[in-house]
């Protein structure tokens, strides 16, 4: 009989907001903060948050609860909950922590944990991305990273109803 350990889950790196906002403040260096759904995880995704984590010392990743992404993307979605969500990004080498949130846009993560850069998918541009004035006003950076052509969360599940 094969006998396996019980799964690990890097669970503290999915943090309350001010658990996160405590640990932000113990970092060395730049913070960056990306947000969004990532609902089934792609190369597109992963693409964008390890080009994110090299712009600073740690990253922080916003995800959207339940609730506002069925609010954002309707009664369909999301596909995984946001605790699933959220596991999956923590087992990620280029995410130091996960902050799951209610409202529609980051703006209060924004404002709570003074990230002194932001990052979006090419999708967005910085005129568009929610907390891109609140980091320019205290002299920080906006980056938009190119989105890898074919790789979409709507377009995998188009593909899965066939």
């Amino acid at each position: 009989m094969v006998t396996r350990d019980a799964p690990r889950f890097p669970s503290s790196k999915v943090m309350t907001l001010e658990a996160a906002a405590s640990w932000r403040r113990t970092v060395r260096g730049a913070v960056v903060f990306t947000n969004g759904v990532f609902d089934l995880l792609h190369p597109g995704h992963v693409d964008v948050l390890d080009r994110a984590r090299r712009e600073g010392a740690a990253l922080i990743v916003g995800v959207n609860s339940d609730a506002s992404v069925k609010r954002l993307k309707g009664d369909e979605r999301p596909i995984r909950t946001s605790s699933e969500r959220a596991i999956v990004l923590a087992g990620l080498e280029a995410v130091d922590a996960v902050v799951l949130f209610e409202d529609d846009t980051p703006i209060e993560l924004v404002r709570t944990l003074e990230p002194d850069v932001i990052v979006k998918g090419g999708d967005y541009s910085p005129e568009t991305i929610v907390g891109a004035d609140l980091v320019t006003e205290r002299g920080g950076r906006v980056v938009v990273i190119p989105l890898v052509d074919g790789h979409s969360t709507t377009s995998t599940i188009e593909k899965l109803r066939g």
